[in-house]
């Protein structure tokens, strides 16, 4: 008898520590890098609550947040290794994914708006009229250049306009200051920058090569822009993009699903640190076309029936 319950006991014990052992240790070989933005930006500053987020769900150290260009620079790197989680816009992903099957979605996050600034007292009423003018067309490497070049494109402006690389407080400076005709910039609504200029800003219409940009690209969406968003005379249509988090396919199943349930329990938070993240939500989470979703993420997303 005494053997026996020596036997069960040294049994019990041993499962005990089988459990004690899964439980302290699921994560703890997961060590992550988030390819954000710039600092202060939008990205950087959902990345940086993110990585407050899934230091305390997942139980590991806190993420590190690399400051980058933007989307095509994010994606680079997730691509090379260099990165294991990014921000990414969508027709950046979807391009890249095109290139290499190696990326995957955790999930659609927020959308940005086109805005092609002008100053408000400019003649420049469509984007054809930019035609021999000086545009500031985003950061290098970012995805606001990324979106610029293709509505160049579009208008038939490649090479036809001189172009800088700035970014958005630089562009906006460089405008007011006649140093560009033009501006273009993708973000929420309102970019508080251009809301704090309003008054001697303008936005153009792109309604008339929206057509040429969906053909471009799957992923741009027709929106509007309310009057009075920017306290503008009329509304004006423009082009919407999605953003999403995207990662390799070599991620761990169970890591790809404790990040996508760690990013949908810290909403709140995300919100706070920039309102863009209102949007997130589990049910459009999962439109992330043309980019598959990564296996570990559709495993959460079947889990909630969405």
């Amino acid at each position: 008898m005494t053997g026996t319950r020596r036997t069960r006991g040294l049994v019990l014990a041993a499962a005990l520590l089988l459990v004690l052992t899964a439980c302290t240790s699921g994560f703890a070989d997961v060590h992550l890098r988030i390819a954000a933005g710039n600092p202060g930006g939008v990205y950087d500053k959902l990345a940086q609550t993110l990585a407050t987020a899934w230091q305390a769900g997942l139980d590991i150290e806190r993420p590190q947040v690399l400051q980058t260009q933007g989307s095509p620079d994010n994606v680079s790197r997730v691509l090379s290794g260099q990165a294991d989680v990014a921000f990414v816009a969508a027709d950046v992903a979807a391009d890249q994914y095109r290139a290499n099957h190696g990326l995957a979605a955790l999930a659609r996050i927020h959308d940005d708006y086109l805005h092609v600034v002008v100053r408000s007292d400019s003649d420049i009423r469509s984007v054809a009229q930019l035609r021999g003018h000086r545009i500031a067309i985003g950061s290098p490497s970012s995805g606001v250049e990324y979106i610029a070049g293709k509505l160049l494109g579009a208008a038939e402006l490649t090479g036809e306009v001189s172009t800088i690389t700035r970014g958005l407080d630089d562009s906006v400076a460089a405008l007011l200051n006649h140093d560009v005709d033009a501006f273009f910039w993708s973000g929420g609504l309102p970019t508080p920058k251009l809301a704090e200029n309003k008054s001697r800003l303008r936005l153009v219409d792109i309604a008339d090569l929206m057509p040429k940009m969906q053909a471009i690209s799957e992923v741009y969406g027709t929106a509007t822009i309310p009057a009075s968003t920017y306290d503008q005379v009329a509304p004006v249509t423009t082009l919407v993009v999605p953003n999403f988090l995207v990662v390799r396919t070599s991620m761990r199943d169970d890591v790809a699903e404790a990040l996508v349930s760690g990013l949908f329990a810290a909403r709140q938070q995300l919100a706070v640190a920039n309102p863009a993240a209102l949007s997130i939500d589990v049910h459009p989470g999962i439109e992330t076309q043309p980019l598959p979703l990564h296996p570990g993420a559709l495993r959460y997303y079947r889990a909630q029936k969405t």
